[in-house]
């Protein structure tokens, strides 16, 4: 951890300051256990990302990951999957097909059922008017090799969403005879986040909730103040403390944890919440 030039230890921090706010972002990105995940070509998507941003602004990478003439398979309807898919074609990709797990959303939202939340409807970004195969309810099973440790083809099946008639829950269940074979010489992983980056939490031996997010309430409790986690002085709030969420759910945080931390320094505090 550095501050400026000077590198800076959790405990350095703990030991030279009053309070300490763990603010930083979900980082983990959420991996797919398939049999064929360790061959070459299926990277994580901000591996691919985060290189071209840097060779946009001036960097040489010889090692960069490349699209051109390949086919790619981004796995993951969002918007970093988009963003591969914008990357792919300007590449000069062979072939860019984007799946997603769950089904297609509609054309038009249903803003009564889905206020206050995100309206769910479909989604078309200029990186997907560029070129781009999409599809809906694919699950991935597998990734086939070409025989030198390198990947060469997906291999997917449809599936449905059935609601379990006792706990209302959606289950995914694999469509019978969908199992189908795609080319796919470079794969992007593009399924969200999961959690922070737990050398981060493990640095400052803080305890984890069961996602492996910081454990920290937001109301305050008998033990300690709200947002502080199991170490004393150190608080924790937005995609560190909940996994990943929406910016508004992070600027939220941020303020109630400023008077939180307000409140374990000054006694009491009048900042907003």
């Amino acid at each position: 951890m550095r501050t400026g030039t000077q590198q800076v230890l959790p405990q350095q921090l703990t030991d030279d300051f009053d309070a300490v706010v763990l603010a930083g972002g979900a980082e983990q990105p959420r991996d797919l256990p398939v049999p064929g995940r360790s061959l070459k070509g299926v990277h994580f998507a901000l591996e691919f990302l985060t290189a071209q941003n840097r060779v946009v602004v001036g960097e040489k990478l010889p090692d960069q990951i490349l699209a051109k003439d390949r086919h790619v398979v981004v796995i993951g309807g969002g918007d970093t999957g988009s963003d591969c898919v914008g990357t792919s074609n300007r590449h000069g990709a062979k072939s860019v097909t984007q799946f997603e797990l769950l089904p297609q959303p509609p054309l038009a939202e249903n803003k009564t059922l889905t206020w206050p939340y995100w309206p769910v409807r479909l989604r078309t970004s200029t990186s997907h008017e560029e070129g781009c195969e999409r599809d809906w309810s694919i699950t991935t099973k597998s990734f086939r090799d070409d025989g030198k440790g390198n990947v060469r083809a997906l291999v997917g099946a449809r599936v449905e969403w059935q609601k379990d008639p006792v706990t209302g829950q959606s289950k995914m269940v694999e469509v019978p005879d969908s199992e189908f074979e795609i080319p796919a010489d470079l794969v992007l992983l593009a399924m969200g986040f999961v959690s922070p980056v737990g050398s981060v939490l493990d640095a400052f031996a803080v305890d984890k909730d069961a996602r492996a997010n910081a454990q920290a309430l937001t109301e305050e409790g008998r033990e300690r103040p709200a947002y502080a986690t199991s170490r004393p002085k150190i608080f924790a709030a937005g995609d560190m403390r909940r996994g990943q969420s929406l910016v508004v759910w992070a600027i939220r945080e941020g303020r109630q944890c400023a008077r939180a931390v307000d409140e374990f320094l000054m006694g009491s505090s009048e900042l907003p919440r």
